[in-house]
């Protein structure tokens, strides 16, 4: 039996991989606080997906899921700190890369309430 990817999960490992070469950009420009922050929540969110999949019930997968979100808003907030300051680098794949995971997680909590309610 062939074991089907895990999209959300290999999609949150390699985002947290770029989150990690892109903070490393920031800190080579003296950029520690939005550095830290960012490496926190974008490493954050395939924590939470992780974690999700081992989830105690539907519910408890639902709610990391969410918080995985959460995490995805506060990267979308560094990220445009980066994209709007002056000597700030910044590298518009990862916005791209934010929109499509927030997308997909929008759609597992969306099937998961449908079939919790099932």
């Amino acid at each position: 039996m062939v074991k089907r990817e895990n999209v959300i999960v290999a999609k949150s490992v390699d985002f947290a991989l770029r989150i990690i070469d892109f903070c490393e950009v920031l800190e080579k420009k003296q950029k520690f606080v939005v550095a830290n922050q960012l490496l926190k929540s974008g490493t954050s969110i395939g924590a939470n997906i992780h974690e999700a999949q081992n989830a105690e019930s539907r519910a408890d997968f639902i709610h990391k899921v969410k918080i995985a979100l959460k995490e995805l808003e506060e990267v979308k907030y560094w990220l445009t700190l980066c994209e709007k300051a002056e000597n700030y680098p910044f590298e518009p794949t990862l916005k791209d890369d934010i929109k499509e995971l927030g997308l997909i997680m929008y759609k597992i909590i969306s099937t998961s309430k449908k079939n919790l309610k099932n």
